[in-house]
């Protein structure tokens, strides 16, 4: 259960972070929806039973990021569990451009919302960890997880862009997951491979869509919510031995850790 819990979640509009909104707030926590659409956190909102409060966010904005925690600090005085969700949309040109096609304006943007996004929230998210110890929530825990990709581990022939990205991704959570143990703040990094979001489907052609489910030992797609259950369980009490587990892979068996 997350009963008491504050969580934050990025990118909360839809696939991955709307399914692990509504599970968290289906395990009681209040959770705080951050989009770069006011009306678009709104609409999210209005679908989770449970506490579920829509908020204005743009991780690319350093200044509005830092203003956005000191109001929950203010007002909540604590985070307990932060999601770093949000991250740049998938797009068929960017994905399929080579490592030497790649344009330099197109790895910037990447890199603004996917890295530095990450960094940026994890960065003002701290302090107030640290601040709070073992007095935060229920169990005392801060909890924070990364959103990554498998590509980031294995390669992969498209989408270099991402992968860079979501390797430094991985990168910060190793090492944040060792600087900041002994403040009983954890980090995790869940490393996705073919989740059935939308965005995806949309995207693919069906003789793509079959290719990747043979690409893994599974032989399917996973949805969204198996994200979302992946993510909660991070979260709550019964996964606190794993404190130095900081990559968990959900991927049906493409890459072998």
């Amino acid at each position: 259960m997350l009963r008491n819990k504050l969580a934050v979640i990025t990118g909360a509009s839809r696939s991955f972070g709307f399914e692990i909104s509504k599970e968290f707030a289906a395990r009681g926590a209040a959770v705080i929806l951050c989009l770069r659409s006011k009306t678009g956190a709104e609409k999210s909102a209005s679908l989770i039973k449970g506490k579920a409060y829509p908020v204005r966010l743009d991780v690319i904005n350093a200044h509005e990021v830092a203003e956005f925690v000191r109001r929950v600090a203010e007002r909540h005085n604590c985070i307990d569990v932060l999601v770093n969700n949000a991250g740049y949309p998938f797009d068929r040109k960017t994905w399929n451009e080579t490592f030497h096609e790649a344009a330099e304006e197109d790895f910037d943007l990447v890199i603004e919302l996917d890295l530095k996004g990450t960094v940026r929230l994890l960065q003002t998210v701290s302090p107030l960890m640290i601040k709070n110890g073992h007095s935060c929530g229920a169990c005392g825990r801060g909890v924070r997880t990364n959103i990554a990709s498998t590509p980031a581990i294995s390669g992969y022939t498209r989408g270099t862009l991402y992968s860079i990205a979501k390797a430094g991704v991985i990168a910060i959570t190793k090492h944040i997951a060792l600087e900041y143990g002994e403040k009983n703040i954890v980090v995790y990094t869940l490393t996705l491979g073919n989740i059935s979001a939308e965005a995806t489907f949309s995207s693919i052609t069906l003789t793509e869509s079959k290719k990747a489910t043979m690409d893994n030992s599974m032989k399917r797609w996973r949805h969204p919510s198996e994200v979302a259950t992946a993510a909660a369980s991070l979260a709550s009490e019964d996964f606190a031995f794993a404190t130095r587990n900081t990559i968990i892979d959900i991927d049906s068996g493409m890459v072998m850790l």
